[in-house]
């Protein structure tokens, strides 16, 4: 029988995850190698590789997805789980090689497919593959799916992106960040899904380290589920939780997205090598090196990251950039892992003076110098960092203090100084930052240095909302009164879940915020909650 005749659709109605939790024994499956690295991305290798006796379970139960768009490709992913709550973390897989057949086609219906190609699962990455597919055409929509034995994956949609040199019309993306499970449900996706877009990006926060709440949404009450976690078994269950959730799957399935980190991922406020707020084990700093070499694991294993960001124990590169042609590079910043830590212990702050120190760095040195090199060399009219902590100064006292988070960019003054200068002294045309981890939206202006209420602005920065975190929300909480009331700078505020859509084309870079009346219970209707512009050669933001 051909692919095309039992090819699923990425409908999510029929993407029912099991949420029955095995107690199988851990299998010991940490720490992939080389040689597994080579196995799950694209080389596919014949000896001790078997094909999968299902049982009638649904390998396929965590989706797919694909990422990183290129011209002439993109990667693709899936893992196989057909127990994806198995307490033991391994999805309810064997402890064995499984082979993996991969289809790419110009239409739905798998007519015309361009690439096959088959890879390896192997316990080692926990049985997740990642595909990285070239030869396709540019700028072009294609459609994917896997198969396990006789098992068909649903299928994924994706697109390439423009020729580096050409010069597109526009770019359509959403971006959106901090999903928590336990304080909603993902409605927003089930809209992301359907909107008209190239590409999604996922600022962090992807999944919480915290322990699932069985009382917030009455789903989950076994106890494998309930201490936070600290261990790749752990770090697995917590994705193919929060993947049980068909509307993530099915945006995933809709677009390439481009994946980032924050601090949840691994733990709350970690910076660098310094633990967050997590007391011990994770305050010892080889126990949480440990743990973030798993959580970094379980993020490559279970999301469509390419091979360049396989990690390699405790270090992995995200920090990335991709061009959409000329008219759009996008700079994928990594704000935790090479930062100082947060002066004056952390926390919020009015007389810290640690946070103006010179030599403090939010993305370490070698970073900053290739995100400057960037702006010098990019033909790109506008320059966009994805970037997890707000950039623009966030003060909370009304009065003549300034009181801020030191967490963000308000911790490591001199550094975004140095960063919004050098936009200015190396003539970057548009400079627009998009950020996540704030649990709310914004839209304000960048200025070159907030200690001069006469610095020019520099650039334009559009925070976006959870999808989950904190609940229901409001239209303006009582940070949010402070925070108008506080910064010039800031010219909307706005508490509601939901993601941010954009439409960037020569002239103008349109935000909307798309926005959810509730997300404590499902079926919420999505709204334009306000629109924002920047015009072309015009720094800061304007209402549309």
């Amino acid at each position: 029988m051909s692919w095309s005749t039992h090819a699923r659709t990425a409908n999510p109605s029929r993407w029912q995850l099991s949420r029955q939790l095995s107690r199988r024994r851990f299998l010991g499956f940490g720490g992939g190698g080389a040689a597994a690295v080579l196995l799950g991305t694209g080389v596919f290798v014949e000896n001790s590789v078997s094909s999968l006796p299902l049982g009638g379970a649904d390998p396929f139960s965590l989706g797919v997805a694909s990422g990183d768009p290129a011209p002439d490709g993109v990667v693709l992913w899936t893992r196989l789980a057909p127990e994806p709550l198995a307490a033991d973390g391994s999805g309810g897989m064997p402890p064995r090689r499984v082979r993996v057949e991969y289809e790419v086609a110009a239409d739905e219906r798998f007519r015309s497919v361009v690439r096959r190609g088959r890879v390896v699962a192997t316990p080692e990455l926990g049985h997740s593959v990642h595909p990285e597919v070239g030869g396709l055409e540019p700028d072009r929509v294609y459609y994917y799916r896997f198969r396990v034995g006789g098992t068909l994956s649903p299928v994924g949609r994706t697109r390439t992106t423009p020729p580096v040199s050409s010069s597109p019309r526009d770019l359509n993306f959403a971006f959106a960040s901090c999903q928590t499970w336990q304080d909603g449900f993902f409605t927003a996706y089930d809209h992301l899904a359907r909107e008209d877009l190239d590409l999604v990006v996922h600022l962090g926060d992807y999944i919480y380290e915290h322990v699932p709440d069985p009382d917030r949404r009455g789903e989950i009450a076994e106890s494998s589920l309930r201490a936070e976690v600290f261990d790749l078994p752990g770090y697995r269950l917590q994705y193919a939780l929060y993947k049980s959730e068909a509307p993530l799957r099915a945006a995933h399935a809709s677009f390439p997205w481009v994946v980032t980190m924050d601090d949840h991922d691994v733990e709350d406020d970690w910076a660098g090598d310094h633990a967050g707020t997590t007391p011990v084990p994770s305050a010892d700093p080889v126990a949480f090196r440990r743990r973030r070499a798993a959580a970094f694991q379980a993020m490559y294993e279970n999301l469509p990251l390419r091979s360049a960001q396989v990690p390699s124990g405790s270090h992995v590169r995200l920090h990335r950039r991709l061009p959409y042609g000329r008219l759009v590079d996008l700079t994928m910043l990594d704000t935790r892992q090479y930062r100082d830590d947060q002066p004056c212990g952390g926390g919020i702050s009015a007389t810290c003076t640690e946070r103006f120190a010179a030599n403090r760095s939010i993305l370490g040195a070698r970073q900053r110098a290739w995100l400057l090199s960037g702006f010098a060399t990019s033909p790109a009219r506008w320059q966009v960092l994805g970037n997890q902590v707000p950039i623009g100064q966030g003060d909370l006292d009304p009065g003549p203090a300034t009181k801020v988070s030191l967490d963000p960019w308000d911790g490591y003054v001199a550094e975004r100084n140095r960063v919004l200068g050098a936009a200015r002294d190396l003539g970057v045309r548009n400079l627009v930052v998009i950020t996540g981890d704030r649990h709310r939206n914004q839209a304000q202006d960048l200025r070159a240095d907030y200690a001069d209420p006469d610095s020019p602005t520099i650039g334009s920065e559009f925070v976006g909302t959870s999808v989950t975190t904190r609940g229901d929300g409001e239209e303006v909480d009582a940070r949010g009164r402070l925070m108008l009331a506080s910064n010039p700078d800031l010219k909307f505020y706005n508490a509601r879940r939901g993601y941010v859509r954009v439409h960037v084309d020569r002239q103008r870079w349109r935000t909307d915020f798309r926005v959810l009346p509730y997300v404590t219970r499902p079926g919420a209707p999505i709204s334009t909650r306000a629109t924002w512009v920047v015009e072309d050669r015009r720094p800061g933001v304007q209402e549309g």
